[in-house]
Formats: structure tokens, C-alpha cells, sequence
């Protein structure tokens, strides 16, 4: 194992050790960023203004940027086997806060799957939405190390990738527009809002 990794896994993982009341932080971001990132579309979706189809268009692309970056993780997992820091460093010396499989290590799908999310959201939604977006996938990436079940350099390629993802899949946006088309209209949202509005105007 290479020096960078060895000495960040460290420093990084044996917080857990002089800062206890952290550790139930950082298991759950650790553990539940899906739900996280799933609660947050949903909230974010109802939360935009109305009238909003553009938004929440980008809100539909950032869950399939997510899917794309674990793709793509998927594939360098099958290519190159990496053992996890617990596997492999001697018994005792990690501080291992949650239970895991060994399989691979590299890349980080939960840290890719975030920053897909929080990437395809830079400068396509509203701050308020990419700011949380990115907030927790920094957090994710810490939190994966933290409780001993990644290499810094699992969560910094999982950080790259989903970054990729994130940017590459407004590439196909107007592919995916259908998708969000769909929502739009079964909430009244975008520019069906305004032929609810036009509707509901000529009734009265």
C-alpha cells in the first residue's frame, strides 16, 4: 500500500478514537447517504417554485448522473480487485465502525454516487439546492474513510468519477427531458402549471 494512502487512512480513521461523540455522525453519513440524497429529490422537488421545470429537469439528470457514476464504478471494480483497509492492515490497528463485505475497495460508490448527484446540480439549480448536494457528498467522502472501510484514494477516484458523471450526463439531458416531462405534468409543475393556471382562469 502506497505512503499517501497509509498515512491519510490513519490519521483519518483514528479520530474515531479521540472523538467518540463524533463516530454515530459519521457511521450515518457513512451508511445512509442513498436515503439522504433520495429524501433530499423529493423535498427539493416540491420545494421549487411551481413554475420551476427547469430545476427540477436538473434534479432528474442528477439521479441519473448518480447511476451513471456507479456504472461506471461497477466496471473498474470487475477490471481491478482492491482490498478493503480492514482486510489487509493488521488486526486491531482499524477502527472499523461498520460492518462490511470485503470486496473491492476501489473506487468509492457511495462517494461516486454523491458527487454524481451534487455535480450535475453545479450551475444547473438554484445554491440552495447544489450547496446541501455537495455539503454531504464531502461529508460522505470523510465519513467512508473515517469509519475504516475506504482508502483516501477509493473516495478521491470515487470524488473524480462522479464529477465525470455529473458533467457528462447534461450531454444527454434532452434524452432524459421525457422523464422529467412526466413529473412535470403529474404535479402541474413547469409549463404545465401555467395551462393549470390558464385552465383554471377561463372556467372561473
Amino acid at each position: 500500500m502506497n505512503h499517501f494512502d497509509m498515512e491519510v487512512f490513519y490519521t483519518i480513521n483514528h479520530l474515531a478514537i479521540y472523538t467518540p461523540w463524533l463516530n454515530p455522525i459519521m457511521i450515518f453519513f457513512a451508511k445512509f447517504s442513498p436515503e439522504l440524497y433520495a429524501g433530499m429529490f423529493i423535498l427539493t422537488w416540491f420545494a421549487l417554485p411551481r413554475s420551476d421545470g427547469k430545476a427540477r429537469h436538473a434534479l432528474v439528470v442528477s439521479v441519473f448522473a448518480g447511476i451513471f457514476a456507479l456504472v461506471i464504478n461497477l466496471i473498474i471494480a470487475h477490471l481491478w480487485f482492491r482490498s478493503r483497509p480492514f482486510a489487509v492492515l493488521p488486526p486491531g490497528s482499524v477502527d472499523q465502525l461498520l460492518a462490511h463485505s470485503a470486496n473491492s475497495s476501489f473506487p468509492s460508490d457511495h462517494t461516486a454516487g454523491s458527487f454524481g448527484f451534487a455535480a450535475a446540480a453545479w450551475g444547473n439549480n438554484r445554491h440552495w439546492v447544489s450547496y446541501p448536494f455537495t455539503s454531504l457528498a464531502i461529508l460522505v467522502m470523510v465519513a467512508r474513510v473515517y469509519c475504516g472501510l475506504h482508502w483516501p484514494t477509493d473516495v478521491i477516484a470515487g470524488m473524480v468519477i462522479g464529477i465525470i458523471a455529473g458533467r457528462s450526463v447534461w450531454l444527454l439531458s434532452r434524452v432524459i427531458y421525457p422523464i422529467t416531462t412526466m413529473g412535470l405534468r403529474l404535479f402541474h409543475y413547469g409549463p404545465y402549471h401555467r395551462l393549470l393556471t390558464s385552465t383554471h382562469h377561463t372556467q372561473v
